[in-house]
């Protein structure tokens, strides 16, 4: 047997060796980029038997992207009480601004958000006053409107008025259930019905003063570029050199088909202080994103953000 001159991993690259390839690491947002960071836990066994199809974290993210925050983390549990709970406790471990539960605030006994916030932060659940006349207020009109049999509480109507110790209901202008808002160690921790209606009825009325104070005042915006290639990877670099030059500027690229063109979608966004602040940071990053892409090959245009595609 000949004698081994070498050891595998011993020795550095020979000729017509190709080097390891180490991949770029992702730019580094900033957190003026990103916006206050949500969450959002959603509990429904319908949901998951596939019964139901969630519309509620799409519009919430959706929502909340518009307000200028992110959504950095979204999960879908059964109506289990130490499931929702754990996810809970560490959600507010991460310290978003805010975390929304969505679902389980109803009546019947698989409702079981309320409880799993209790359980996650050690606070038993009270009848609370205002949820009681909030709750029932409303059954007492759907009653008088010939939506339910009889107006008055009983167990299943109190239930939804069980609040964890220190939360404060959110009026629902539209269902029996109120929202509930419980502040754990400065994380804001919304508690929403399931019902589309409702929950979108709550968070465009009664908690606008809490989005106001999470995300203020600032201006949000995105633009749009259109480009004629559905091959990301052949302008993935000009991307990439611009984000690393504009941290503050968030850019992403999605494929899609807009009629029976085949296009590259890529968006870019911002907050600031004003209109002004904003457009300081998003042209020049417009600008850069189509002359890089114009040279390596591609015609990029204007599109409208909200515009839809598949």
């Amino acid at each position: 047997m000949g004698e081994r001159t070498e050891m595998s991993g011993a020795a550095g690259p020979r000729d017509g060796d190709t080097a390891p390839h180490h991949p770029e690491a992702p730019p580094l947002r900033s957190a003026e980029a990103l916006g206050p960071a949500v969450e959002i836990v959603s509990a429904g066994n319908e949901v998951l038997l596939g019964d139901v199809l969630d519309t509620n974290t799409n519009w919430l993210c959706r929502r909340i992207t518009g307000l200028g925050g992110h959504v950095r983390r979204a999960m879908l549990l059964r109506d289990d009480v130490d499931a929702i709970a754990d996810e809970l406790r560490a959600a507010v471990a991460r310290r978003p601004a805010l975390v929304f539960t969505v679902g389980g605030l109803g009546p019947t006994a698989d409702d079981l958000t309320l409880a799993a916030v209790a359980e996650a932060f050690g606070r038993p659940l009270e009848l609370h006053p205002t949820a009681e006349q909030q709750v029932r207020e409303r059954y007492a009109e759907f009653a008088a409107r010939g939506f339910v049999p009889f107006a008055g509480m009983n167990k299943s109507r109190l239930k939804m008025a069980r609040l964890p110790r220190g939360a404060a209901p959110l009026v629902n202008p539209v269902g029996g259930a109120p929202g509930v808002l419980l502040e754990i160690d400065g994380v804001a921790i919304v508690s929403l019905p399931g019902v589309p209606g409702e929950l979108k009825a709550i968070v465009d009325g009664s908690l606008a003063p809490l989005l106001h104070r999470v995300f203020g005042s600032a201006h949000y915006e995105e633009r749009a570029l259109l480009v004629d290639t559905q091959d990301e990877s052949a302008i993935a670099h000009v991307l990439a050199a611009v984000e690393q030059r504009h941290p503050h500027v968030y850019v992403k690229s999605r494929a899609q088909r807009i009629g029976s063109a085949s296009v590259n979608r890529i968006t870019v966004s911002a907050r600031g202080r004003s209109q002004a602040a904003v457009d300081a940071l998003l042209s020049p990053v417009v600008a850069e994103l189509t002359e890089g892409i114009a040279a390596a090959g591609f015609a990029a245009h204007p599109g409208r953000p909200d515009e839809e595609g598949r």
